[in-house]
C-alpha cells in the first residue's frame, strides 16, 4: 500500500503547476495534503476512483488539508475535538478496520516564535487526540509537523537553533511524541541519511542550493514496523515549496 503526503502551499496554485500529472504518476492509495488554502466549492477535482475529504479553515486562503483515498473509511472526522484548535482546518482524521490515518498542518511557531505558546498548546491536544486513537487501533499520521527534529534533518542546525521548527521545544516535543510509541519511519529506514530535505524556503535559491529541512513525516505507531516497507521523499518533484513524501506497506487490510 502506498502513502502520499504533500504540502501543496496552495492547492490552486499546484494544479496550475501539473498536479494531475504528479498525482496519477504516483498512484496512491493514500494522498494527503495540507495548506490547501481553499475553501468549499473552491476546486472540483476529477479524481476517479478516489473518495475525497476536505477540512477547510474560517479564514479565506489559509491552511486547510485534504485526503484522497482508493479505500472508503469506516468514519471521517474533522479536527480533534477542542474548538480552540478546530478553525484552521488542519486535521481529518479516517478510521478503517485496522488503523486509522490522520492528514496534519501543524502551526507554525512563526518570526521570534512568537506563537510558540499556542504551538505548545497544540502539541499537548494533538498528541493526546492521537494517543488515544492508538489505544484503539494502530495509527498512521503524516503531513508537515513544523519541526525538523535532529540537526541532520536541516541544512543549517547552528544558525537556525532557535527560529520557528528548531526550537528545543519544539523537537522536545518530537522527542516526547516518538518515545511515546510512535516511529518517524524515514528514519527507522534511513537513520543516517543527509542532505536530504522536504521543504526549501523562497529566498536564497534554497532548493538549488539544497538548503532545505525535513519537516514532512509519515509517523506510525510502533505495532506497524513489521508491515512498514519504505519510506521515500520525492525531492525531485516541483510545484510546491515542500516537495511529497512517501510510506510503502504491506497490506494492512489483510
Amino acid at each position: 500500500m502506498k502513502f502520499i503526503s504533500w504540502n501543496v502551499n496552495g492547492l490552486r496554485a499546484v494544479l496550475k503547476k501539473d498536479f494531475m500529472t504528479v498525482f496519477k504518476r504516483l498512484d496512491a492509495d493514500f494522498f494527503c495534503l495540507q495548506e490547501t488554502k481553499i475553501q468549499a466549492g473552491q476546486v472540483a477535482l476529477d479524481l476517479p476512483g478516489y473518495h475525497q475529504y476536505f477540512n477547510y479553515a474560517d479564514q479565506k486562503g489559509y491552511s486547510g488539508t485534504a485526503v484522497f483515498t482508493k479505500h472508503a473509511p469506516l468514519n471521517v472526522t474533522y479536527g480533534i475535538g477542542q474548538d480552540e484548535h478546530d478553525h484552521e482546518g488542519r486535521v481529518i482524521t479516517l478510521e478503517y478496520p485496522t488503523f486509522y490515518l490522520i492528514t496534519c498542518y501543524t502551526p507554525n511557531s512563526q518570526d521570534k516564535l512568537k506563537r510558540l505558546d499556542y504551538r505548545m498548546r497544540w502539541e499537548e491536544a494533538f498528541q493526546g487526540y492521537v494517543q488515544n486513537l492508538a489505544t484503539q487501533k494502530p495509527v498512521i499520521f503524516c503531513g508537515d509537523l513544523n519541526v525538523a527534529h535532529e540537526a541532520i534533518d536541516l541544512k543549517n542546525d547552528r544558525t537556525n537553533h532557535h527560529n520557528a521548527g528548531f526550537s528545543d521545544a519544539e523537537r522536545n516535543q518530537m522527542t516526547t511524541l516518538l518515545n511515546r510509541g510512535f516511529t518517524d519511519t524515514f528514519r527507522y529506514f534511513y537513520p543516517n541519511q543527509t542532505e536530504i530535505y522536504s521543504w526549501w524556503g523562497y529566498r536564497f535559491h534554497a532548493r538549488d542550493n539544497n538548503a532545505g529541512w525535513r519537516i514532512d513525516y509519515f509517523i506510525t505507531s510502533n505495532d506497524l514496523q513489521p508491515k512498514l516497507l519504505d519510506a521515500k521523499i520525492h525531492t525531485e518533484i516541483l510545484g510546491s515549496d515542500h516537495c511529497p513524501v512517501e510510506l510503502d506497506t504491506q497490506n494492512l487490510f489483510a
